[in-house]
């Protein structure tokens, strides 16, 4: 078997190149007859890869590839799968759902920031509804032709698999996750080095280089920051291992990576979004570092943050005080000393951003999130009316019913879940 640079088989037959462009776009996820394909080649290793096609392609034999770009009937297929794929991939966006409904909306960018995205078993960098909802997000706006981002981090180490020993005891083993043997690419420059991003911790622990891998799901790509990258101190390498690990001041690391590294790839890729969406508020950062931005440019923050929230949305999951993150005063000012100061504030202005109630408590992400954008969201009728009455403190010249925190139930990607 040869590979080439990216990790795509070099080696497969002319007549059948295209599956390596399948099986690197996670379109194949709502499209039964793509997965068939894979499935017909060699069913047993179909199974045992657990239906990763970039896997199974690096593992099938040259014979069985020989043979089906020798068989008429599998050709025939093919065929009809390679033309729906470029079909999807080639459809103006003036002909999609946005632009015949929306049409004062395309090509305005939405930038998705979630720490986890739901897509398929074989890309294991999520562990449940909320990121499920987050890859359903992208596979719908595909569909749709809205034109969206992702980012988020790259898990080498997935999150957890559970197994059950012969004792019956639980055991959680972590999912090793091999990019190269996955459907991602790595992002590089145009003389193939890889694209890096740069942030600083402010800790004394000096920058912190973040490599990318793209993930494609239909239109819709998704990018990964990767903090395993030759050179860094051997700690910080191991920081986007692994989702929701470490203690709570690996949480915070992970979190400056994905807010502020976040925004960082997005403009060293050139790609400037007309909107801006955190899903939970493992991303908030990412409204303090465009703020950080206007700043820069002149602004005072006041009018930063206007303009910040006016292009920005919320959805907060977590029904409860205890499932928000929150960070002490002086992790915080461990982290961000120097921070605030490009923001232009004082101490204890910036830690004010994050107050919920007593001041002691720490900075609550959620809290910053909620006064940085001006469209927020809970994820069912019932969880509306409960963040509102959670999250009224902050505007306390409002009932609890007018508190600025709508309703938007959570919704499926219909042909990924009734796709046999």
């Amino acid at each position: 078997m040869s590979l080439d640079l990216s990790g795509q088989r070099a080696d497969l037959p002319a007549r059948i190149q295209r599956l390596n462009d399948i099986a690197y776009n996670l379109w194949w996820t709502w499209s039964k007859p793509a997965r068939q394909l894979f499935a017909e080649l060699h069913p047993v290793l179909w199974h045992v890869v657990e239906q990763n096609p970039v896997l199974f392609l690096h593992r099938i034999e040259k014979e069985r590839l020989a043979a089906a770009a020798d068989n008429d009937q599998f050709l025939t297929r093919y065929d009809k799968v390679v033309a729906a794929f470029d079909a999807m991939l080639t459809q103006s966006q003036q002909d999609t759902w946005l632009g015949r409904n929306r049409p004062e909306l395309v090509g305005k960018t939405v930038a998705y920031f979630s720490a986890e995205f739901g897509l398929h078993r074989a890309l294991p960098i999520y562990s449940g509804g909320l990121g499920v909802l987050a890859g359903d997000h992208c596979k719908e706006a595909s569909d749709m032709g809205i034109p969206m981002v992702g980012v988020s981090l790259l898990y080498r180490q997935g999150y957890l698999r559970q197994r059950i020993d012969s004792a019956g005891w639980q055991h959680d083993v972590p999912a090793r996750l091999d990019p190269h043997a996955e459907p991602t690419t790595p992002v590089v420059n145009d003389d193939g080095t890889p694209v890096l991003v740069e942030v600083d911790f402010g800790d004394g622990s000096g920058p912190l280089r973040l490599a990318v891998w793209q993930v494609q799901v239909g239109r819709v790509p998704i990018y990964l920051l990767d903090s395993d990258v030759e050179g860094n101190p051997e700690w910080t390498r191991a920081l986007s291992s692994r989702l929701y690990g470490g203690d709570v001041e690996h949480r915070l690391r992970q979190e400056i990576i994905l807010g502020i590294g976040g925004v960082r790839l997005l403009r060293r890729l050139g790609i400037a979004p007309a909107y801006w969406h955190a899903n939970e508020g493992h991303a908030a950062l990412h409204l303090l570092e465009r703020a950080r931005e206007h700043v820069a440019a002149g602004e005072p923050f006041e009018r930063a943050v206007e303009r910040v929230r006016a292009t920005s949305i919320f959805t907060t999951h977590t029904p409860v005080p205890a499932g928000h993150d929150i960070f002490s005063s002086e992790m915080m000012e461990r982290y961000f000393h120097a921070y605030w100061e490009e923001l232009g504030l004082s101490r204890d202005e910036f830690l004010a951003l994050g107050v919920h109630g007593d001041p002691a408590k720490g900075f609550n992400f959620t809290a910053l999130a909620l006064r940085m954008a001006a469209n927020v969201n809970g994820v069912s009728k019932k969880h509306g009316e409960v963040s509102r009455e959670m999250w009224n403190d902050l505007w306390p010249r409002v009932a609890v019913a007018d508190t600025p925190i709508i309703s938007i139930t959570n919704g499926v990607h219909l042909r990924t879940w009734i796709s046999p």
